[in-house]
């Protein structure tokens, strides 16, 4: 199993890369892209024990003529959470492999919110089991503030026991900003765990984003545009540029993107469904989107490759060099980039189905709201929250509504409502405009980070039923328009799916039809799993009402009105 670190420098392999023992195969005839000088280097390369020996002429057992075909290293997504696919990881990396990723620098905090320790031990024991390599980076927010317990808590010392299993390589995100400003001792704990720390740090600027920086925090996923992108460069940040199925950023950050940017910048999904991993791909995708953004495809190909192996210190792989491990990729003829077929360790990837995935009990102890539990009094000018497509930051909007005025589907300002999923009788109910729905009610156990139940409708009683339902199958996704429903079972911690991904893949396009046929958008799901982020400005929704992410405090619907 891989830990990231250089190949043993064995005999054997010394022997073969000198010529005086046969490769294992030979792969000739190759286009090889070469992420450390930018070129494409025609001619032949030999591995052996899974790692490149070499290029140039070998004695080799076998011999695999590619006829001229690209080759590029295996692809590496620098950051992300591989529950936000829907799919457990042998049936995500079961996808994703087939588009040419490798490895995946992984972030287990979605599952850890809902089961702790044994949640980061689930993701972990698949590590042997998987046709790619994962590394881990532990959950540096659980719960993502102090506000937002769900269903655990980790500190320092829960987290230290990881530092020496194979394949954790640092801690992940650090979203506790202010925690962070406030050089809080429990936040402080944390960064001392490992000289590896990814940053999460919205809109962060100026004094606030040096002191970020000085704690310790080397890189972001967060910049949704182009100023802030290069402030956070120009300070020395390694910046993941994120493309998930809502927060879509290449487009805007893409004029930053050069050889000499390049090595600092990898490409991060982050969270991306299973309908846009399987319609549109993975890393191979924002490869894609960056050339269609006028970047120059040498730049895209070094930062989904060499460029993330060097952030995270994987000296054993980003190019096909001698003592790298052989992973790569073969393009398919023609202008448009497409992987054809992704090797690992020299080897093709298959497209067999992995281990099962057993399900994971999802802590589910609450009871569903009735109607008069979610009711929502007053008048005024309301805080309303304001979806942004393809993003995941959200707008203030305040807006005039008079007393009975909701839902309001001419406005589209519906009610969102949080059911605490952990214990019972908590309930927050809000507003927010921009899901589109003119009739029925969505609902999902899917709710970053808490992981709460989280509602969006038309009718309170479409509403409560659509809970009740997520409740009683022990986690889900659910589309509920009177006696009519839709329904995605996910069994594992209510946040991933046991079954094949193309199974999975049928259920969330059966739901999506769902919603359009309401009148909503096709990204409802995953919007719908960002209202409760509270870390994330500007407005959010909590099982305690709303929640003002630039205070960082609740606040009432309506001024005046008492939490």
């Amino acid at each position: 199993m891989e830990t990231g670190q250089p190949p043993m420098r064995n005999e054997h392999l010394i022997r073969v890369a000198r010529g005086i023992v046969p490769a294992d195969i030979l792969f000739s005839n190759a286009e090889r892209f070469n992420p450390i000088t930018g070129a494409w280097e025609p001619g032949d390369f030999a591995v052996a024990d899974g790692v490149v020996v070499g290029s140039g002429s070998f004695r080799a057992k076998t011999e695999l003529n590619l006829k001229n075909r690209r080759v590029i290293p295996g692809l590496i997504d620098a950051h992300v959470h591989i529950e936000s696919s829907l799919l457990c990881p042998p049936e995500f990396a079961r996808l994703v492999s087939a588009h040419g990723t490798t490895t995946v620098i992984a972030d287990p905090h979605e599952i850890a919110n809902v089961c702790g320790a044994d949640g980061i031990s689930f993701m972990l024991s698949f590590r042997e089991k998987l046709p790619l390599d994962m590394f881990v980076m532990l959950p540096s927010c659980v719960p993502a503030t102090p506000l937002d317990i769900g269903g655990a808590v980790l500190d320092a010392a829960d987290l230290a026991p990881f530092r020496d299993q194979d394949g954790v390589l640092g801690l992940g995100e650090m979203m506790n900003v202010p925690g962070v400003l406030a050089a809080d001792p429990r936040v402080m704990e944390k960064l001392d765990l490992f000289p590896l720390v990814d940053g999460h740090a919205p809109l962060l600027s100026g004094k606030d984003l040096a002191a970020y920086i000085i704690a310790g925090i080397q890189s972001d996923h967060e910049s949704t545009g182009l100023a802030e992108a290069e402030e956070k460069l120009s300070q020395g940040m390694f910046l993941f540029i994120r493309e998930g199925s809502t927060e879509k950023n290449i487009g805007a950050i893409a004029p930053l993107i050069s050889r000499l940017t390049c090595p600092r910048l990898s490409f991060a999904t982050d969270d991306r469904h299973v309908d846009m991993l399987a319609d549109e791909g993975h890393i191979d995708d924002c490869i894609r989107k960056a050339l269609a953004s006028g970047v120059e495809l040498e730049s895209a190909l070094r930062m989904a490759t060499l460029s993330p192996a060097e952030r995270f210190r994987l000296d054993d792989r980003g190019a096909l060099v001698p003592g790298r491990i052989a992973d790569f990729c073969l393009l398919a003829p023609g202008s448009t980039f497409a992987v054809e077929k992704t090797f690992k360790r020299g080897r093709p990837v298959m497209a067999e189905r992995g281990e099962p995935c057993s399900p994971v009990p999802g802590n589910f102890r609450c009871v569903a709201p009735q109607p008069a539990d979610i009711t929502l009094g007053g008048s005024g000018r309301a805080s309303v929250i304001g979806l942004i497509p393809h993003q995941i930051v959200t707008e203030h909007l305040t807006v005039p509504i008079e007393s009975g005025g909701i839902p309001d589907t001419e406005r589209d300002i519906l009610k969102a409502v949080v059911c605490n999923r952990y214990s019972s009788g908590r309930f927050g109910t809000g507003l927010v405009h921009g899901f589109g729905l003119g009739s029925g009610a969505i609902a999902g156990s899917v709710s970053h980070d808490a992981h709460n139940i989280v509602t969006v409708g038309v009718r309170d009683e479409d509403i409560c039923r659509a809970v009740s339902r997520v409740i009683s199958s022990g986690g889900g996704l659910v589309v509920v328009d009177g006696r009519n429903e839709s329904f995605l079972s996910l069994e594992c911690a209510g946040l991933m799916s046991v079954r094949p991904w193309e199974e999975v893949h049928e259920g969330l396009r059966r739901l999506i039809r769902h919603v359009e046929r309401l009148g909503g958008n096709g990204d409802a799901f995953m919007h719908l799993s960002f209202l409760a982020l509270t870390v994330i400005p500007h407005l959010r929704i909590t099982d305690r009402g709303l929640f003002d992410a630039d205070l960082f405090r609740d606040i009432p619907v309506f001024p005046g009105h008492q939490l």
